[in-house]
Protein backbone atom coordinates (compact mmCIF):
# COMPACT_ATOMS: atom_id res chain seq x y z
CA UNK A 1 0.00 0.00 0.00
CA UNK A 2 2.72 2.14 1.32
CA UNK A 3 4.52 1.91 -2.43
CA UNK A 4 1.58 2.23 -4.13
CA UNK A 5 0.79 5.29 -2.44
CA UNK A 6 4.45 6.42 -3.29
CA UNK A 7 4.05 5.58 -7.23
CA UNK A 8 0.51 7.98 -6.85
CA UNK A 9 2.71 10.88 -5.56
CA UNK A 10 5.63 10.57 -7.49
CA UNK A 11 3.35 10.67 -10.72
CA UNK A 12 1.55 13.97 -9.72
CA UNK A 13 4.62 15.27 -8.96
CA UNK A 14 6.02 14.74 -12.38
CA UNK A 15 2.90 15.76 -14.02
CA UNK A 16 2.67 18.65 -12.23
CA UNK A 17 6.59 19.68 -12.97
CA UNK A 18 5.57 19.04 -16.67
CA UNK A 19 2.58 21.11 -16.19
CA UNK A 20 4.40 24.32 -14.84
CA UNK A 21 7.40 23.63 -17.11
CA UNK A 22 5.38 24.20 -20.27
CA UNK A 23 3.20 27.08 -18.84
CA UNK A 24 4.79 29.45 -20.97
CA UNK A 25 4.39 28.11 -24.18
CA UNK A 26 1.10 27.19 -23.12
CA UNK A 27 0.29 30.77 -22.47
CA UNK A 28 0.42 31.21 -26.34
CA UNK A 29 -2.49 30.83 -28.20
CA UNK A 30 -3.21 27.97 -30.17
CA UNK A 31 -6.01 29.29 -32.16
CA UNK A 32 -3.29 30.01 -35.52
CA UNK A 33 -5.95 33.01 -36.12
CA UNK A 34 -5.45 34.34 -32.68
CA UNK A 35 -2.33 36.24 -31.79
CA UNK A 36 -0.82 37.14 -28.29
CA UNK A 37 1.10 40.33 -28.42
CA UNK A 38 3.27 42.65 -25.99
CA UNK A 39 3.31 46.03 -25.40
CA UNK A 40 5.67 47.64 -23.68
CA UNK A 41 5.29 51.30 -22.38
CA UNK A 42 7.57 53.57 -21.06
CA UNK A 43 4.83 55.63 -19.81
CA UNK A 44 1.07 55.24 -19.58
CA UNK A 45 -2.06 56.48 -21.13
CA UNK A 46 -2.57 59.19 -18.51
CA UNK A 47 0.07 61.20 -19.91
CA UNK A 48 -2.48 62.13 -22.61
CA UNK A 49 0.42 62.26 -25.44
CA UNK A 50 2.92 59.24 -26.19
CA UNK A 51 2.04 56.12 -24.68
CA UNK A 52 -2.14 57.01 -24.77
CA UNK A 53 -1.09 57.70 -28.73
CA UNK A 54 -0.13 54.10 -28.71
CA UNK A 55 -2.79 52.65 -26.52
CA UNK A 56 -5.03 54.32 -29.41
CA UNK A 57 -3.08 52.90 -31.93
CA UNK A 58 -3.31 49.10 -29.83
CA UNK A 59 -7.43 49.81 -29.51
CA UNK A 60 -7.90 51.16 -33.26
CA UNK A 61 -5.47 48.33 -34.45
CA UNK A 62 -7.64 45.06 -32.79
CA UNK A 63 -10.75 46.31 -34.23
CA UNK A 64 -9.04 46.35 -37.79
CA UNK A 65 -7.84 42.88 -37.47
CA UNK A 66 -11.08 41.41 -35.75
CA UNK A 67 -12.76 42.72 -39.24
CA UNK A 68 -10.14 40.36 -40.61
CA UNK A 69 -11.43 37.30 -38.20
CA UNK A 70 -8.11 37.83 -36.26
CA UNK A 71 -8.15 37.92 -32.21
CA UNK A 72 -5.27 39.54 -30.67
CA UNK A 73 -4.29 39.03 -26.88
CA UNK A 74 -3.10 41.94 -25.58
CA UNK A 75 0.01 41.69 -22.71
CA UNK A 76 0.27 45.65 -21.83
CA UNK A 77 3.13 46.78 -19.71
CA UNK A 78 2.88 50.41 -18.35
CA UNK A 79 5.65 52.67 -16.97
CA UNK A 80 8.60 50.88 -18.16
CA UNK A 81 12.28 52.25 -17.75
CA UNK A 82 14.81 52.91 -20.06
CA UNK A 83 17.39 50.70 -17.98
CA UNK A 84 17.01 46.99 -16.70
CA UNK A 85 14.07 47.05 -15.92
CA UNK A 86 12.91 46.98 -19.67
CA UNK A 87 15.06 43.56 -19.85
CA UNK A 88 12.79 42.54 -17.45
CA UNK A 89 9.97 42.99 -18.97
CA UNK A 90 10.96 41.96 -22.58
CA UNK A 91 11.19 38.43 -20.90
CA UNK A 92 8.24 38.60 -18.56
CA UNK A 93 6.25 39.16 -22.02
CA UNK A 94 8.20 36.36 -23.80
CA UNK A 95 7.53 33.84 -20.56
CA UNK A 96 3.61 35.12 -20.61
CA UNK A 97 3.29 33.74 -24.24
CA UNK A 98 3.71 36.41 -26.18
CA UNK A 99 4.51 35.89 -29.79
CA UNK A 100 5.17 39.81 -30.48
CA UNK A 101 6.63 41.87 -28.29
CA UNK A 102 6.59 46.07 -29.30
CA UNK A 103 9.12 47.88 -27.25
CA UNK A 104 7.69 51.61 -27.70
CA UNK A 105 10.15 53.98 -26.36
CA UNK A 106 13.49 54.40 -28.55
CA UNK A 107 15.68 54.03 -25.03
CA UNK A 108 14.11 50.52 -25.07
CA UNK A 109 16.07 48.93 -28.15
CA UNK A 110 19.79 47.95 -26.24
CA UNK A 111 17.53 46.56 -23.48
CA UNK A 112 15.43 44.64 -25.76
CA UNK A 113 18.10 43.09 -28.12
CA UNK A 114 20.01 41.51 -24.39
CA UNK A 115 16.98 39.10 -25.01
CA UNK A 116 16.17 38.48 -28.46
CA UNK A 117 18.54 35.71 -28.73
CA UNK A 118 16.97 33.92 -25.55
CA UNK A 119 13.63 33.53 -27.88
CA UNK A 120 14.29 33.21 -31.50
CA UNK A 121 10.97 32.29 -32.30
CA UNK A 122 9.45 35.53 -30.94
CA UNK A 123 9.39 38.71 -33.23
CA UNK A 124 10.63 41.86 -31.20
CA UNK A 125 10.07 45.37 -32.56
CA UNK A 126 11.38 48.48 -31.56
CA UNK A 127 9.85 51.33 -32.71
CA UNK A 128 11.57 54.73 -33.01
CA UNK A 129 14.75 53.51 -33.63
CA UNK A 130 17.18 51.73 -35.81
CA UNK A 131 19.83 49.20 -34.52
CA UNK A 132 17.17 46.11 -35.37
CA UNK A 133 17.52 47.41 -38.68
CA UNK A 134 20.88 46.46 -39.27
CA UNK A 135 21.83 43.51 -36.83
CA UNK A 136 21.40 40.41 -39.22
CA UNK A 137 18.84 39.03 -36.85
CA UNK A 138 15.82 37.56 -38.80
CA UNK A 139 13.54 38.30 -35.41
CA UNK A 140 13.87 42.03 -34.59
CA UNK A 141 12.33 44.54 -36.40
CA UNK A 142 11.92 48.63 -36.52
CA UNK A 143 9.19 50.93 -37.35
CA UNK A 144 8.65 54.44 -37.56
CA UNK A 145 6.71 57.10 -39.35
CA UNK A 146 7.05 60.04 -41.52
CA UNK A 147 5.98 62.43 -38.65
CA UNK A 148 8.31 65.44 -40.17
CA UNK A 149 5.96 65.40 -42.90
CA UNK A 150 2.97 66.27 -39.98
CA UNK A 151 5.24 68.81 -37.94
CA UNK A 152 5.88 70.78 -41.31
CA UNK A 153 2.24 71.20 -41.59
CA UNK A 154 1.68 72.24 -37.99
CA UNK A 155 4.42 74.55 -38.38
CA UNK A 156 2.53 75.97 -41.65
CA UNK A 157 -0.55 76.52 -38.97
CA UNK A 158 1.48 77.79 -36.22
CA UNK A 159 3.27 80.35 -39.40
CA UNK A 160 -0.10 81.16 -40.22
CA UNK A 161 -1.07 82.49 -37.15
CA UNK A 162 2.20 84.33 -36.13
CA UNK A 163 1.55 86.31 -39.55
CA UNK A 164 -1.71 87.19 -38.53
CA UNK A 165 -0.28 88.64 -35.53
CA UNK A 166 2.08 90.39 -37.37
CA UNK A 167 -0.32 91.73 -40.07
CA UNK A 168 -2.31 92.36 -37.07
CA UNK A 169 0.07 94.92 -35.21
CA UNK A 170 0.09 92.43 -32.63
CA UNK A 171 3.96 91.78 -32.97
CA UNK A 172 6.36 92.76 -35.26
CA UNK A 173 7.89 90.56 -37.36
CA UNK A 174 11.10 90.14 -35.50
CA UNK A 175 8.70 89.14 -32.60
CA UNK A 176 7.83 86.51 -34.70
CA UNK A 177 9.48 83.53 -31.92
CA UNK A 178 8.55 80.08 -31.53
CA UNK A 179 9.50 78.42 -28.64
CA UNK A 180 10.20 74.31 -28.94
CA UNK A 181 10.79 72.10 -26.28
CA UNK A 182 12.75 69.03 -27.04
CA UNK A 183 13.63 65.87 -25.59
CA UNK A 184 16.60 65.38 -26.17
CA UNK A 185 19.29 66.65 -28.91
CA UNK A 186 18.63 63.31 -30.99
CA UNK A 187 17.90 63.44 -34.64
CA UNK A 188 14.33 62.52 -33.79
CA UNK A 189 14.16 66.15 -32.37
CA UNK A 190 16.34 67.58 -34.74
CA UNK A 191 14.51 66.53 -37.37
CA UNK A 192 11.01 67.54 -36.02
CA UNK A 193 11.99 71.03 -34.99
CA UNK A 194 13.56 71.66 -38.31
CA UNK A 195 10.74 70.87 -39.89
CA UNK A 196 8.14 72.54 -38.11
CA UNK A 197 10.19 75.61 -38.51
CA UNK A 198 10.37 75.46 -41.91
CA UNK A 199 6.55 74.76 -42.33
CA UNK A 200 6.49 77.78 -40.21
CA UNK A 201 8.71 80.27 -41.95
CA UNK A 202 7.11 79.03 -45.55
CA UNK A 203 4.26 81.61 -44.87
CA UNK A 204 6.08 83.61 -42.21
CA UNK A 205 9.34 84.43 -43.58
CA UNK A 206 10.69 86.69 -40.41
CA UNK A 207 9.97 83.53 -37.82
CA UNK A 208 12.91 82.65 -35.66
CA UNK A 209 12.92 79.65 -32.92
CA UNK A 210 14.75 78.92 -29.47
CA UNK A 211 15.05 75.31 -28.45
CA UNK A 212 15.52 74.33 -24.60
CA UNK A 213 16.18 70.02 -24.50
CA UNK A 214 14.76 68.66 -21.05
CA UNK A 215 16.95 65.77 -21.55
CA UNK A 216 13.69 63.25 -20.61
CA UNK A 217 11.67 62.10 -23.09
CA UNK A 218 8.89 62.42 -20.11
CA UNK A 219 8.62 64.80 -17.22
CA UNK A 220 5.67 66.61 -17.15
CA UNK A 221 7.15 69.50 -14.59
CA UNK A 222 10.40 69.88 -17.13
CA UNK A 223 8.16 69.96 -19.96
CA UNK A 224 6.32 73.16 -18.22
CA UNK A 225 9.19 75.00 -16.66
CA UNK A 226 10.84 75.08 -20.17
CA UNK A 227 7.85 75.75 -22.09
CA UNK A 228 7.03 78.71 -19.15
CA UNK A 229 10.99 80.33 -19.27
CA UNK A 230 10.23 79.92 -23.11
CA UNK A 231 7.71 81.91 -23.31
CA UNK A 232 9.10 84.28 -20.55
CA UNK A 233 11.96 84.98 -23.12
CA UNK A 234 9.82 85.86 -25.55
CA UNK A 235 8.60 83.21 -27.57
CA UNK A 236 4.84 84.07 -28.80
CA UNK A 237 4.33 80.20 -29.92
CA UNK A 238 5.47 77.18 -28.57
CA UNK A 239 5.01 73.74 -29.70
CA UNK A 240 7.34 70.07 -28.31
CA UNK A 241 8.62 66.82 -28.89
CA UNK A 242 7.99 65.81 -25.26
CA UNK A 243 5.24 63.21 -24.32
CA UNK A 244 3.28 65.11 -21.71
CA UNK A 245 0.28 68.34 -22.11
CA UNK A 246 1.93 70.95 -19.90
CA UNK A 247 3.78 72.87 -22.83
CA UNK A 248 0.28 73.62 -23.80
CA UNK A 249 -1.06 74.59 -20.56
CA UNK A 250 1.63 76.50 -19.95
CA UNK A 251 1.79 78.11 -22.81
CA UNK A 252 -2.19 79.13 -22.50
CA UNK A 253 -1.10 80.33 -18.97
CA UNK A 254 1.15 82.99 -20.23
CA UNK A 255 -0.87 83.98 -22.69
CA UNK A 256 0.65 82.78 -26.26
CA UNK A 257 -0.05 79.89 -28.58
CA UNK A 258 0.66 76.05 -28.98
CA UNK A 259 1.00 73.31 -31.78
CA UNK A 260 1.32 69.80 -29.94
CA UNK A 261 2.07 66.13 -30.88
CA UNK A 262 0.83 62.47 -30.26
CA UNK A 263 -2.91 63.92 -29.11
CA UNK A 264 -5.27 66.86 -29.20
CA UNK A 265 -4.50 69.00 -26.87
CA UNK A 266 -7.29 71.84 -27.51
CA UNK A 267 -9.14 69.93 -25.14
CA UNK A 268 -6.87 71.04 -22.44
CA UNK A 269 -6.06 73.93 -23.58
CA UNK A 270 -8.58 75.99 -25.85
CA UNK A 271 -7.14 79.69 -25.81
CA UNK A 272 -3.75 77.86 -26.93
CA UNK A 273 -3.06 74.84 -28.91
CA UNK A 274 -4.03 75.36 -32.39
CA UNK A 275 -3.54 71.60 -33.85
CA UNK A 276 -1.18 68.59 -33.04
CA UNK A 277 0.24 65.72 -35.72
CA UNK A 278 0.34 62.29 -34.52
CA UNK A 279 1.48 58.86 -35.82
CA UNK A 280 -1.15 56.78 -36.32
CA UNK A 281 0.21 53.55 -35.34
CA UNK A 282 -2.57 51.03 -35.82
CA UNK A 283 -1.37 51.38 -39.18
CA UNK A 284 1.64 49.90 -38.53
CA UNK A 285 0.50 47.00 -35.59
CA UNK A 286 -2.52 45.96 -37.91
CA UNK A 287 0.23 45.25 -40.95
CA UNK A 288 3.01 43.53 -38.88
CA UNK A 289 0.53 41.26 -36.89
CA UNK A 290 -1.87 40.51 -40.01
CA UNK A 291 1.65 39.45 -41.69
CA UNK A 292 2.98 37.81 -38.41
CA UNK A 293 -0.77 35.71 -38.79
CA UNK A 294 -0.52 34.41 -42.77
CA UNK A 295 3.07 33.66 -41.93
CA UNK A 296 4.49 36.57 -43.76
CA UNK A 297 7.43 38.23 -43.08
CA UNK A 298 6.90 41.65 -40.58
CA UNK A 299 9.30 44.54 -42.95
CA UNK A 300 13.04 44.62 -40.82
CA UNK A 301 12.60 48.28 -41.30
CA UNK A 302 9.17 49.85 -41.68
CA UNK A 303 8.32 53.31 -42.74
CA UNK A 304 5.57 55.25 -44.31
CA UNK A 305 4.06 59.07 -44.02
CA UNK A 306 0.78 60.74 -44.51
CA UNK A 307 -0.30 59.58 -48.29
CA UNK A 308 -0.73 56.29 -46.13
CA UNK A 309 -2.59 57.51 -43.22
CA UNK A 310 0.45 56.76 -41.28
CA UNK A 311 1.01 60.08 -40.31
CA UNK A 312 -2.01 62.94 -39.13
CA UNK A 313 -3.51 66.07 -37.86
CA UNK A 314 -5.99 66.37 -35.07
CA UNK A 315 -8.35 68.86 -35.54
CA UNK A 316 -8.05 72.63 -36.28
CA UNK A 317 -8.87 74.57 -33.21
CA UNK A 318 -10.46 76.94 -35.99
CA UNK A 319 -12.01 79.07 -33.07
CA UNK A 320 -8.08 80.91 -32.77
CA UNK A 321 -6.57 79.68 -36.10
CA UNK A 322 -5.80 82.08 -38.80
CA UNK A 323 -8.54 82.74 -41.13
CA UNK A 324 -7.61 80.35 -44.10
CA UNK A 325 -5.56 78.01 -42.39
CA UNK A 326 -7.57 75.17 -43.30
CA UNK A 327 -7.41 75.43 -46.86
CA UNK A 328 -3.74 76.05 -46.62
CA UNK A 329 -3.20 72.66 -44.69
CA UNK A 330 -4.99 70.67 -47.30
CA UNK A 331 -2.98 72.19 -50.10
CA UNK A 332 0.01 71.58 -47.97
CA UNK A 333 -0.81 67.94 -46.99
CA UNK A 334 -1.78 67.40 -50.94
CA UNK A 335 1.73 68.65 -51.84
CA UNK A 336 3.30 66.47 -49.70
CA UNK A 337 1.41 63.61 -50.48
CA UNK A 338 2.56 63.85 -54.52
CA UNK A 339 5.75 65.34 -53.75
CA UNK A 340 5.64 68.34 -55.05
CA UNK A 341 6.84 69.67 -51.45
CA UNK A 342 10.10 68.43 -50.05
CA UNK A 343 9.97 68.74 -46.50
CA UNK A 344 13.75 69.36 -46.60
CA UNK A 345 14.00 71.38 -49.62
CA UNK A 346 18.06 72.72 -49.21
CA UNK A 347 16.87 75.45 -50.98
CA UNK A 348 14.97 76.57 -48.16
CA UNK A 349 17.45 76.86 -45.43
CA UNK A 350 20.60 77.69 -44.86
CA UNK A 351 23.56 75.90 -42.36
CA UNK A 352 26.60 78.57 -41.74
CA UNK A 353 24.88 81.20 -44.28
CA UNK A 354 25.82 78.07 -47.26
CA UNK A 355 23.34 76.15 -48.75
CA UNK A 356 23.32 72.36 -47.74
CA UNK A 357 24.96 70.62 -50.73
CA UNK A 358 25.88 67.21 -48.89
CA UNK A 359 24.98 65.40 -45.47
CA UNK A 360 25.35 61.26 -44.81
CA UNK A 361 22.73 59.15 -43.66
CA UNK A 362 23.32 56.12 -41.50
CA UNK A 363 25.28 53.42 -42.87
CA UNK A 364 24.71 49.89 -42.19
CA UNK A 365 26.41 49.71 -39.52
CA UNK A 366 24.23 53.03 -37.66
CA UNK A 367 27.63 55.29 -38.35
CA UNK A 368 27.77 57.93 -40.38
CA UNK A 369 30.93 57.54 -42.16
CA UNK A 370 31.86 58.31 -45.82
CA UNK A 371 30.93 55.47 -46.70
CA UNK A 372 27.62 56.43 -46.29
CA UNK A 373 24.28 56.87 -48.66
CA UNK A 374 23.94 60.63 -49.49
CA UNK A 375 21.19 61.87 -47.99
CA UNK A 376 21.16 64.86 -50.20
CA UNK A 377 20.19 65.29 -54.28
CA UNK A 378 17.86 66.26 -56.59
CA UNK A 379 18.09 69.98 -54.17
CA UNK A 380 16.46 68.14 -50.66
CA UNK A 381 17.75 66.03 -47.61
CA UNK A 382 15.59 63.04 -47.91
CA UNK A 383 15.04 62.11 -44.24
CA UNK A 384 14.01 58.58 -43.70
CA UNK A 385 14.75 57.37 -46.93
CA UNK A 386 17.83 54.59 -45.56
CA UNK A 387 16.37 53.53 -42.57
CA UNK A 388 12.92 54.60 -41.08
CA UNK A 389 14.41 56.68 -37.45
CA UNK A 390 15.14 59.96 -38.65
CA UNK A 391 19.16 61.21 -39.41
CA UNK A 392 18.51 64.73 -40.18
CA UNK A 393 21.58 65.97 -37.50
CA UNK A 394 21.83 69.27 -39.01
CA UNK A 395 21.80 72.38 -37.13
CA UNK A 396 20.37 75.29 -39.39
CA UNK A 397 20.67 79.04 -39.48
CA UNK A 398 17.23 80.99 -37.58
CA UNK A 399 17.33 78.24 -34.87
CA UNK A 400 18.55 78.98 -31.54
CA UNK A 401 19.82 75.90 -28.92
CA UNK A 402 19.58 77.40 -25.88
CA UNK A 403 21.27 74.17 -24.65
CA UNK A 404 22.70 70.96 -26.09
CA UNK A 405 24.17 69.08 -22.84
CA UNK A 406 21.23 65.70 -23.52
Amino acid sequence: MRKITFVLIALLLFSGFVFASGSSEAAAPSDPNTVKVGLLCIGDENDQGYTYNFIRGRDEATEMLAADGITVEWVTKYNIGEDATCTDANIEAAEEGCQIIINNSYGFEPFMLEVVDEYPEIEFISCTNCASAFDGRDNTHNAFANIYEGRYIAGVVAGLKLQQMIDNGEIAPEEAVIGYVGAYSFAEVISGFTSYFLGARSVCPSVTMKVSFVGSWSDATAESDAALALADAGCVMISQHSDNTTPATAAQSRGVFHTGYNNDMTGIAPAASLISTRIDWAIYFYEAIKAYVNGEEIPQDWCKGMADGAVVMTPLNEAIAAPGTAEKVAEVEAAIADGSIQVFDTSTFTVGGETLTHAFALDTDGDFTADSEEAVFDGAFHESLFQSAPYFTVQIDGIEWLNAAY
